[in-house]
């Protein structure tokens, strides 16, 4: 990827929640009217990320069903990265070291090369490493597929011949709550950015 930082490239509606002591809610919210008794109301539902499957460096199909009632920080990144990805691996190995053992806590990686980044391939980036699957999930599966996900995340990816390794993306940690709601996006490439995640992620722990 270019030099330039491009961490979220797709433009994001921010909606803060009434209540102080929440984080933010992202994303678009739909508008429902109902009608009863003959009397019109109109309701607003927060933006929640579609059903999703994809295989991990496993094999195992791993997805929204499997992230039911589950916190997850999501990444996308390609293993030849020549750029930010490993930047961003080291700090996200930040998140894993202090959720590690909470089950309530995932992490999920996208590739955006799964043409090359096969579950072999995937295999052997986790244990470059160092990261247990049950915990961290390296994700493949159709391109288009993900790249039609990185857009719900409100993030970007996309194929571009002329950068480093032939990709360019977003070098956003996405916070997703256990509504499937985006609650928060960090810089990947900066220890204080992913402070702010694992404070709010801390935060997002302690919500009801």
């Amino acid at each position: 990827m270019r030099a330039k930082n491009y961490f979220l490239l797709t433009p994001i509606f921010l909606l803060f929640s009434c209540n102080s002591d929440k984080l933010p809610v992202y994303g678009n919210k739909t508008v429902v009217v109902k009608t009863e008794n003959g009397k019109q109301t109109v309701d607003s539902i927060d933006y929640v990320l579609p059903d999703f499957a994809y295989v991990d460096q496993d094999s195992n199909v791993v997805s929204s069903a499997s992230m039911s009632n589950k916190i997850f920080v999501t990444e996308f990144f390609f293993t030849s990265c020549p750029s930010i990805c490993p930047k961003m691996q080291a700090q996200m190995l930040r998140v894993y070291e202090k959720h590690k053992d909470n089950p309530d806590v995932q992490i999920l990686a996208f590739t955006i090369d799964p043409v090359r980044d096969t579950v072999a391939k995937l295999k052997a980036y986790e244990k470059k490493l160092g990261i247990e699957s049950s915990k961290w999930h390296l994700l493949t599966g159709n391109k288009d597929s993900i790249y039609n996900l990185a857009e719900k995340f409100l993030v970007s990816a996309a194929e571009d011949p002329d950068a480093p390794g032939g990709y360019v993306h977003s070098g956003s940690f996405i916070l997703t709550d256990k509504q499937r709601r985006l609650r928060g996006y960090y810089d990947g490439t900066k220890e204080e950015s992913v402070q702010k995640l694992l404070d709010e992620l801390d935060v997002l722990l302690k919500e009801k």
